[in-house]
């Protein structure tokens, strides 16, 4: 499908690995400009993908719980491409930690994850929606996660966080729409990232030697028990739906939760 998307200026934070790289590049194909903002510095993938993109691709570094460098980060963007048609914004953190029950947790393991989870979507929706407000255009996605509509025990941290985001986007879809700028959120459901593995190592390490099982193992297991259509979701299948909603085949689209998870919500 033609997006129209060809020249368009997306920026993209957490862009270096996972979902928000495989966004990158999807972006990249329909022929759009594309920022990465990420705290990590750039891999050898993305120096690559840089050097066959014909200028088309720039990396920032910076931390979204810093508000000061991420309002930075919006002018360096904008002074590199121009203005900003697009904010897709997939950087996050879990906790780490197996939180089922939730007791296992302790207050202090809820202090990071809030930060980066939820004052980093606020300091990105500060800092990016003010010039599009003014341009009366443009397009926000969140990555949340089906773990913020159903309660997910594993991480209530994170869960709690996502949760968050979804209310904030809608909140913001409200606020924006006189302004011709729409926000949605896309919420993956079992995908092989490394925060999904993270997952899995925390289970793991509280489990009996006699109970434990493979990433593999595990993952197939309640991929079969909670997936109807039975099989993970892929980081690209996430990046289709997030650049779709960005292009104006979606204009009409604005303060929804979109799943892309095999029916898991529809089957909880």
């Amino acid at each position: 499908m033609n997006l129209d998307l060809a020249g368009k200026h997306i920026l993209v934070t957490g862009g270096a690995s996972g979902i928000g790289w495989a966004t990158v590049q999807e972006f990249l194909t329909e022929g759009a400009k594309v920022t990465i903002l990420d705290r990590a510095p750039p891999k050898e993938a993305i120096a690559r993908r840089h050097a066959e993109s014909n200028d088309q691709l720039h990396f920032l570094q910076s931390d979204i719980t810093d508000f000061e460098a991420v309002k930075q980060a919006e002018q360096l963007a904008v002074d590199h491409f121009g203005p900003l048609d697009g904010v897709i914004h997939c950087a996050a953190i879990g906790s780490g930690k197996f939180g089922f029950p939730f007791t296992n947790m302790e207050p202090a393991d809820w202090g990071r994850v809030l930060e980066v989870d939820i004052l980093g979507m606020v300091h990105v929706a500060h800092a990016f929606a003010p010039r599009m407000q003014q341009r009366q255009s443009g397009a926000f996605v969140f990555l949340a996660s089906v773990a913020g509509q159903i309660g997910s025990q594993t991480d209530p941290p994170y869960s709690a966080a996502k949760a968050a985001n979804i209310n904030f986007a809608q909140c913001m879809a409200k606020d924006l729409a006189k302004s011709n700028v729409r926000v949605n959120s896309v919420c993956p459901g079992m995908v092989q990232t490394p925060l999904n593995r993270s997952v899995w190592q925390a289970w793991h390490d509280q489990q009996p030697a006699e109970s434990r099982l493979s990433y593999d193992e595990w993952a197939t297991s309640k991929i079969r028990s909670i997936v109807p259509l039975g099989r993970w979701q892929t980081p690209e299948d996430i990046a289709a739906m997030i650049v779709f909603l960005t292009s104006e085949k979606a204009r009409n689209i604005t303060g929804q939760t979109i799943n892309v998870d095999g029916g898991f919500v529809m089957h909880w």
